[in-house]
């Protein structure tokens, strides 16, 4: 594409751009005198003079009317033209010089700075051997008033050049790294201390839990028979309080499993799509890094408003060159964290946070393939619901569950998390253990609750109840992400006991000041939190002793004749068996109910090994309060390997037999 046609002579430019002004329609657009479309007409003349041809120009203008762009905005989104290329020949238009390159500390930092983050315009370079040089993005349409006040003022020419928005961003980003790393770690902490996970445990926190362990411990040496029966009963009440909660899911799910949710309504002919962000946390990703930007290239959404910020750590320089390697598009940001500690997903999101462009922000893993319709379901919720729903989770789908044992069961356990239990929740506007990607939110109140816990490393379920206490409710939708599981127990026991050791900092967080949180949330969701959260811990930690308890009961039952067993005895082995096959059969049926026949058959007779999988889930919590006194904020990474062609094409191959998975979630409102 011819692009600066009047070649170094600015003069000749000018001349010919003002020639141009005069009477030359936009091609392609009706004639009219709204003040849209004498901009878009002013637009295309500018391109035009450029030497771009009139058919692309027409067409870009028909993208910019159906998306609410600019002609410039929808030219650059769509490839067409380098931004570089582009930004020169404006440069040579107006007679400015072009900068492609800033030099390290040429831009000095100031809070003002990060305005540049979201619409770069203008930055200023500062050399101790010349004057201070200002660049500028000039928007086309507005290139008239430049050269106007050129014209004016020719000594203008000597402190101004152009550079591209990506060039202003990417210094903007840099000179104010070390200040943002710092906020981010700091924010939370700081303005909202009861909030943050830094401090594991309080004062006030510490002296109760040993006091309560010092009297159990008292109290097992002075009557030990009695204070066993007492810790038997309470254990055994609490694991059975958590086990009536999935049991209610479970049969909440299957009474409106056949029911299909009332779709939101479509958009208006004359509604233009709001941009919206999606941020990628990623680290040491290269070999993902072609499957990643695959799968976001699928995503149904206008690319001139798309915002897309792959985040990853400033040293993981084989990630960062793998991702420069493929080149991404204009709308594809890399943008790099500083490495400071914690080095946590939450503080590589909350540090990107600040330069997030759009009215809504989707967060993805780096192996996640989401539906290319996900985003537009979205918004379409968000438009149909009250504005304190704030968060939608998307349905998180195991897709190598045929791999092994272990992915099988952990695709068990996500379809009954995100097709049964977080959409019944939403539908009683319960608050919401989030997951750990696919999570979409109104950008405005991610920002005013204070983002991630860049200290929690569970950040996802903390966030769902923080955003809980500060009045804001989260919904579910339908459209599904894949993603793989770990298919060894190594990597399995290291991301779970990660999972573990957050939701242990959550509920600490919580607990901090118990009737606090009761009066944020109302007693209801306190009760519904400490089932989800403090339920599955006390579970996971307790199994092992409930199958001792029942085991043993068993035993001295059978030593015994009918006559000679009491009412209590026989209770309490009645709650131990019903709460060990009972937590295994609803593990099972919220897994399978929610499945298609082909997930079914996929999985096949590995549900047979949930009381392994309970058992490893169960070392893997003792291991996550061990990890959390001596490494509370490590961040045990996840490995990730790319999808192999053919298991994707068996993949789709099996859901178009299936039809699409039915999920029996509706949206909260």
């Amino acid at each position: 594409m011819l692009l600066g046609e009047y070649g170094d002579r600015p003069e000749a430019a000018a001349g010919g751009f003002n020639a141009a002004l005069h009477g030359v329609p936009v091609p392609g657009e009706p004639a009219g005198d709204g003040a849209g479309l004498a901009a878009l007409r002013g637009e295309a003349l500018v391109l035009k003079s450029l030497g771009l041809a009139k058919p692309l120009i027409a067409r870009m203008a028909r993208r910019a009317t159906s998306h609410g762009t600019t002609i410039e905005d929808e030219l650059l989104a769509s490839g067409h033209v380098e931004e570089a290329a582009y930004y020169g020949a404006l440069a040579r238009l107006a007679g400015l010089a072009f900068v492609d390159t800033i030099p390290d500390g040429a831009v000095v930092d100031s809070p003002g700075l990060d305005s540049q983050l979201t619409r770069p315009c203008c930055v200023r370079l500062h050399d101790k051997a010349r004057p201070p040089l200002t660049l500028i993005a000039p928007q086309a349409r507005r290139i008239d008033h430049l050269l106007s006040s050129l014209s004016r003022h020719p000594a203008l020419r000597q402190s101004l050049a152009i550079a591209t928005p990506s060039t202003i961003r990417q210094a903007a980003w840099k000179a104010g790294a070390e200040r943002r790393a710092r906020a981010t770690v700091s924010r939370l902490f700081e303005e909202s201390p009861a909030f943050s996970a830094r401090t594991v445990l309080t004062g006030h926190q510490g002296f109760w839990a040993g006091f309560a362990l010092s009297g159990v411990i008292a109290f097992l040496l002075i009557v030990p028979v009695l204070a066993a029966v007492l810790l038997h009963l309470a254990l055994s009440l609490l694991y059975l309080a958590a086990l009536c909660l999935r049991l209610a899911a479970l049969v909440h799910g299957h009474r409106t499993a056949r029911k299909r949710p009332a779709q939101p309504p479509a958009l208006a002919i004359e509604d233009t799509l709001p941009v919206y962000s999606v941020m990628v946390a990623l680290y040491r990703e290269a070999e993902i890094a072609p499957q990643l930007l695959a799968a976001l290239d699928r995503l149904d959404w206008p690319r001139s408003r798309l915002d897309i910020k792959l985040v990853c750590e400033a040293d993981d320089t084989e990630t960062l060159s793998a991702i420069r390697a493929l080149k991404p598009p204009r709308h594809i940001e890399i943008v790099e964290v500083p490495p400071m500690t914690p080095r946590t997903k939450p503080k590589a999101l909350g540090y990107a946070l600040p330069g997030v462009r759009g009215e809504y922000v989707a967060i993805f893993d780096a192996e996640d393939r989401p539906h290319p319709d996900q985003l537009k379901e979205a918004y379409h919720t968000f438009r149909a619901t009250p504005e304190d729903i704030v968060c939608l989770q998307a349905p998180l789908i195991i897709a190598n569950m045929h791999e092994s044992f272990t992915s099988a069961l952990f695709a068990l356990e996500y379809a009954a998390l995100f097709r049964r239990m977080l959409p019944v929740l939403a539908r009683y506007r319960m608050p919401l253990p989030l997951g750990g990607t696919s999570n979409h939110f109104r950008t405005g109140p991610l920002r005013a609750v204070g983002g991630w816990d860049p200290f929690n490393v569970t950040e996802d379920a903390d966030l769902g109840m923080r955003l809980y206490r500060f009045g804001y409710r989260s919904a579910t939708i339908r459209r599904q992400t894949l993603e793989d599981a770990p298919t060894t127990t190594g990597v399995w026991l290291g991301q779970r006991t990660r999972w573990f050791k957050g939701w242990l900092q959550t509920w600490l967080v919580m607990m901090r000041d118990p009737r606090r949180t009761i009066d944020e949330m109302g007693l209801a969701a306190f009760a519904t939190f400490q089932l989800l959260i403090g339920g599955m811990l006390i579970s996971a930690l307790s199994h092992p002793l409930i199958i001792v308890f029942l085991v043993s009961s068993c035993t001295a039952m059978l030593q015994k004749p009918a006559a000679a067993i009491g009412a209590f005895e026989a209770a309490l082995f009645i709650i131990d068996l019903t709460n060990i096959v009972g937590s295994y059969a609803a593990f099972v049926a919220l897994g399978l109910t929610t499945m298609t026949a082909h997930e079914q058959r996929l999985i096949g007779c590995r549900w047979m090994g949930v009381p392994l999988y309970w058992m490893m889930t169960s070392f893997a919590a003792w291991k996550a309060v061990i990890e959390l006194r001596c490494k509370p904020f490590f961040w045990n990474k996840t490995p990730h390997q790319p999808r192999r062609a053919r298991d994707a094409a068996e993949s789709q191959a099996g859901r178009q037999q299936a039809g699409e998975p039915h999920f029996s979630g509706t949206v909260a409102t």
